[in-house]
């Protein structure tokens, strides 16, 4: 059985690779701008299952031994939802937004099989941003560059990012956009890993 992860995201794929899994990484054919703009008014929860569903099933076959692992995350606060920001001065903006309150992280998993959803899960993280200084906000910025624009948030906890925040309340996995340990489980009762 093959595993595939449709996804492009380096850290989806290292938590996988570390976790000893051996997977072959596929992008998905879904323009995920199209998808949340008609989804909009989903909740977050709802949101992150469809379009990690949609990655899957986008490039999961009808008639093979393969398990296509679909993820997505969403950034929840205030009874919206935020986005990648498209440029630095939008991520600082973004994080002007967030500063000094608590926001959701809500990652989604699914993994396909013969081309229909098999199995899901949806995970969600607390996040209370520090009231950092402009000028902090500036430096940070300066510091991680382009990283910046790479995920929802404009930060990377496993990285600067964690001098953003107070606290954190919630599984690690699941903050960094993929709810490893229920898949792990996943995978062993589907006999891909040993138990």
């Amino acid at each position: 059985m093959t595993l595939v992860l449709a996804s492009t995201s380096r850290i989806r794929r290292q938590l996988l690779e570390h976790a000893g899994l051996a997977i072959k990484v596929t992008k998905p054919q879904v323009d995920e701008s199209v998808l949340k703009k008609r989804m909009a008014t989903l909740p977050p929860e709802k949101l992150a299952l469809e379009l990690a569903s949609a990655k899957a099933l986008s490039i999961a076959p009808a008639d093979a031994d393969e398990i296509v692992i679909g993820a997505d995350q969403v950034l929840a606060m205030l009874g919206g939802h935020l986005d990648k920001p498209p440029t630095i001065a939008a991520a600082r903006d973004q994080l002007r937004g967030l500063r000094g309150k608590t926001h959701r992280l809500v990652s989604a998993v699914a993994c396909a099989r013969n081309a229909a959803i098999a199995w899901s899960h949806v995970a969600t993280a607390e996040l209370d941003m520090r009231n950092f200084s402009d000028a902090y906000l500036d430096a940070y910025l300066q510091q991680v560059g382009s990283e910046a624009i790479r995920s929802i948030g404009a930060y990377q906890l496993e990285g600067l990012g964690a001098q953003l925040f107070d606290a954190v309340r919630g599984d690690y996995f699941t903050i960094l956009g993929l709810p490893l340990l229920p898949l792990l489980e996943f995978l062993r009762q589907a006999g891909k890993l040993q138990s």
